[in-house]
């Protein structure tokens, strides 16, 4: 089984910016763990501008592009040291590919990073993903890494995305202003009145919210990959999806049914 799993900063971070090193140390063991049963795994993981944003010891995120490419600069630099660190406990080889928009649009450096991801795991390594913020604007940028997670499981030819977000799932409602908001467990078909409930915040430290994530789930299910979102405050709950439990909520690629 192929899997691609983005780490939002919410979940490798605190509100800080600084590194929650607990659930980074447990999410490093699970993954590796899952990949000693023989699973391909690939990893996008956010969190280089909310970590250097904290490194640099600045107050909030910053808003103007070359003080976002400083600090994206700076914590690429801890982000992949961590997880080099991490997986190294676990004799797992990881390998940083960083993309901008145009790695994606064009056909020939498309199929080149196409070629680089296969090979890395042919090799038996971890390939980590992010968008390279450091040189990306506006103007050549994906956006958000919910996109890019797409994009390198379609590109992968993987037959799961998990996002890991700072909440349980797609609900019908925000849950945190709304008691009677509901986790929609499956989802099947991306109506006009599921996409509505994706609005468009996202947190302070990371630029995802509920809509890029719908968006993303566009593109692995028209691609026939599943999509699941769960929270990354329980890392655990990958040995449970793996297991074939219910976890967070599913996004059901077209040519698949229920699996209960």
């Amino acid at each position: 089984m192929k899997i691609v799993i983005k780490i939002g900063t919410s979940t490798l971070a605190h509100e800080s910016g600084r590194l929650n090193i607990r659930r980074t140390e447990e999410i490093c063991k699970i993954i590796s763990d899952l990949k000693n049963a023989g699973m391909e795994i690939i990893m996008v993981s956010s969190g280089a501008i909310g970590m250097g944003t904290g490194k640099l010891g600045l107050k909030d995120r910053p808003q103007d592009m070359p003080t976002k490419q400083a600090a994206a600069a700076v914590g690429q630099c801890e982000l992949m040291y961590t997880y080099d660190k991490l997986f190294s406990e676990y004799n797992h080889t990881v390998a940083q590919l960083l993309l901008t928009a145009a790695d994606v649009e064009s056909e020939e450096r498309h199929q080149n990073f196409t070629n680089t991801l296969n090979r890395l795991l042919e090799l038996g390594s971890i390939p980590i993903i992010n968008e390279n913020d450091t040189i990306a604007t506006e103007e050549i940028s994906i956006g958000d890494n919910d996109t890019l997670a797409a994009i390198t499981a379609r590109s992968a030819g993987a037959d799961i995305l998990v996002l890991l977000s700072d909440i349980d799932g797609l609900y019908t409602g925000d849950p945190h202003k709304d008691p009677e908001a509901v986790l929609i467990r499956e989802v099947h078909e991306l109506t006009e009145e599921i996409m509505a409930l994706g609005g468009s915040s996202g947190s302070n430290l990371g630029t995802g919210g509920m809509k890029t994530k719908l968006e993303a789930a566009g593109i692995c299910m028209a691609s026939g990959c599943d999509m699941i979102i769960m929270n990354g405050a329980r890392p655990e709950l990958l040995y449970s999806l793996m297991d074939g439990e219910a976890v967070g909520t599913r996004f059901f690629a077209k040519h698949t049914s229920s699996r209960g």
